[in-house]
């Protein structure tokens, strides 16, 4: 089992969380700095900025195997998105990071997908 922090449309209410329906929902969390959130159109995508103190907002999921094959499929591991490891209260969890440029991207300052 691993651990997942979704911060876009996998999650709840959004466009592909069926994707974890099989995943258990420890609860949300908020990386408190060193990334930000950037509006890609039908989709979000996180960058690496060490600099940054923008929260970003998601939630943590529980996920088997098969599920998060599924997520690498969806997210274009390992060359639309990489992985990185985050803090949680639940414990290390995986952080799909985007990898293309984000220059014409409009960046959501409050760090919440849900609430843009």
């Amino acid at each position: 089992m691993e651990l997942v922090f979704v911060y876009g449309t996998l999650r709840r209410g959004e466009s592909n969380h069926a994707l974890l329906q099989h995943a258990k929902c420890l609860g949300e969390a908020v990386v408190s700095s060193g990334y930000v959130l950037h509006d890609l159109g039908p989709y979000p995508g996180v960058i690496v900025d060490k600099h940054s103190q923008a929260p970003l907002h998601g939630e943590v999921y529980q996920v088997d195997s098969e599920t998060f094959a599924a997520l690498d499929r969806l997210e274009e591991y390992p060359t639309g998105y990489d992985r990185e490891l985050v803090v949680t209260p639940y414990g290390a969890a995986w952080l799909y990071v985007y990898l293309h440029s984000v220059t014409h991207a409009p960046v959501i300052s409050n760090g919440d997908w849900c609430r843009r």
